[in-house]
C-alpha cells in the first residue's frame, strides 16, 4: 500500500527570513493526521535567507539529519563542533541528553534550500554527538547509496535507530529498486524533479508512505532527486 502526501497539502510557515514547508505536524503546523511515520518523526523543507538563520537553541533525545540541496549551512553547536555543509554532504546530530546549537545560512547572497529531518531514537539520554561525511553525486547517480544508519555501514553516518537512510540523482528514465524485508516500511521523499513510485506520480516535495510493499521502485520523469527511509 502507498499513501501519497502531497507537496502542497504540507504545512507552511513564512517568517521572510525562513519559508518553511511541514511535512509532519512541527511547530505552530498540528495535523494529528500527520505526526510522522514509524520512527520518521520531522521532514521540513527549509529556504533561508542570506546572512539569515536560526539562533542557538536547544533540543534533546532526537536524531537531527541535515540535507542540502543548494547554498551552505553553517553549523555551531555546544559540543564545540564549527563546520559548514554544502550539497552532497550529510550532517547529523545526535541531541541525547541535551545539545544548543545554531543554523545558519553561510552566504551572505545566496540562499540555501535543505531538508532537516528529525527521527526519534531507540532510547533516551544518549551521549550528544555529531558526524558530517560527503557523499558525491557520483555515488548516488543512478542507484541507492547509503546515507545513514544504525550501523555505519559503507560510510554512513550512524543514527541511534532501527532505520536506514538513501539518496539517489536520477537521469529521465532511470530507475532503482529497494527491497523492503518483511515487517519494514518506507517513506519517500522528493527532494527534486518528478519520479514514479510504484506506480504512483510523485513530484518535488511529495512524500509518500510505504507498506506491506516487497519493494519501493522509483523511476526519474525527468531529472530528480530523492530520498528513501527504511525504517522498521
Amino acid at each position: 500500500m502507498i499513501t501519497v502526501r502531497r507537496a502542497d497539502a504540507r504545512g507552511h510557515a513564512d517568517h521572510g527570513w525562513l519559508d518553511s514547508r511541514h511535512t509532519f505536524s512541527f511547530a505552530d503546523y498540528y495535523d494529528e493526521r500527520h505526526m510522522g511515520f514509524r520512527s520518521l518523526r520531522v521532514i521540513n523543507e527549509d529556504r533561508v535567507q542570506p546572512g539569515q538563520g536560526f539562533g542557538t537553541h536547544s533540543h534533546r533525545d532526537m536524531e537531527i539529519v541535515s540535507y542540502v540541496l543548494e547554498g551552505a549551512l553553517e553549523h555551531k553547536d555546544s559540543l564545540g563542533t564549527g563546520s559548514v555543509i554544502h550539497p552532497h554532504e550529510v550532517q547529523r546530530m545526535t541531541a541525547g541528553r541535551g545539545v544548543s546549537h545554531s543554523e545558519f545560512n553561510a552566504s551572505r547572497d545566496e540562499p540555501v534550500h535543505f531538508l532537516q529531518i528529525w527521527i526519534l531514537p531507540r532510547r533516551p539520554d544518549l551521549d550528544p554527538s555529531y558526524e558530517q561525511r560527503p557523499f558525491p553525486r557520483e555515488e548516488k547517480h543512478n542507484r541507492l547509496r547509503l546515507l545513514a544508519s544504525e550501523d555505519g555501514r559503507d560510510g554512513a553516518v550512524t543514527i541511534h535507530q532501527d532505520a536506514e537512510l538513501y539518496g539517489t540523482v536520477l537521469d529521465a528514465g532511470a530507475a532503482v529498486r529497494h527491497a523492503l524485508r518483511p515487517g519494514r516500511y518506507a517513506w519517500v521523499q522528493v527532494a527534486r524533479g518528478d519520479v514514479r513510485v510504484n506506480g504512483e506520480a510523485l513530484r518535488a516535495g511529495d512524500g509518500a508512505a510505504l507498506s506491506d510493499e516487497a519493494a519501493v521502485d522509483v523511476t526519474g520523469l525527468g531529472a530528480a532527486e530523492v530520498l528513501l527511509f527504511d525504517l522498521g
